[in-house]
């Protein structure tokens, strides 16, 4: 187990585990690419977006390589990358990588897994950021739903969903359903709560 005082420490110690590994067992070896992912977690966490994009790029073409497109490893770093690209502001790629990862969760998974919401999730962060907001509506609300069904009304994520969907439906105005989700989740209309 590695012990670290700092972030930054931590973000060495991987980059260094990741050199060995590829010197031992081979750059394309499945437990050095799950090790290159978790140091391109580490440097997103930290700020370092540049680079961890790199990384993630890095460990995208080992996976597919190795693996290939529809495994489980390979769709988390795409939706990695999707998560990178929005930091990075590039909305188009981080679409892109978002909905790659869906379609692979959907396929693996099925729609509600909480995988394939992660996706869901992370495309509407990118279509709310481009004023895509109908679009955006519709997968908050899928988003939404198959929270609740996988977790039930009172969970923090099911809650956190429910509010990112309220804000969603006060942009596109679409009182119907905002009378609907209020009324499932009453304390969504005290603006103190939101």
């Amino acid at each position: 187990m590695m012990t670290c005082k700092s972030e930054e420490e931590l973000i060495e110690k991987l980059g260094d585990l990741v050199s060995r590994m590829e010197r031992a067992l081979a750059e394309e070896n499945v437990v050095t690419l799950e090790t290159l992912n978790s140091l391109g977690i580490e440097l997103y966490e930290n700020g370092e977006y540049e680079e961890a994009i790199k990384i993630h790029e890095r460990c995208l073409a080992g996976q597919v390589k190795v693996l290939g497109e529809d495994r489980k490893l390979t769709l988390i770093t795409l939706n990695n990358l999707g998560g990178v690209s929005y930091k990075l502001k590039n909305y188009e790629k981080a679409l892109e990588y978002y909905e790659r990862a869906l379609q692979g969760f959907e396929k693996m998974l099925g729609k509600n897994h909480p995988s394939t919401l992660r996706s869901v999730e992370g495309m509407v962060s990118v279509l709310y950021c481009t004023n895509d907001f109908v679009e955006a509506e519709i997968l908050y609300v899928r988003a939404h739903e198959g929270v609740e069904a996988q977790l039930g009304k009172d969970r923090e994520d099911t809650k956190r969903c429910a509010k990112s969907l309220k804000n969603c439906l006060d942009t596109t105005w679409n009182s119907e359903k905002l009378a609907s989700l209020t009324g499932a989740y009453p304390w969504l209309s005290n603006p103190e709560n939101v």
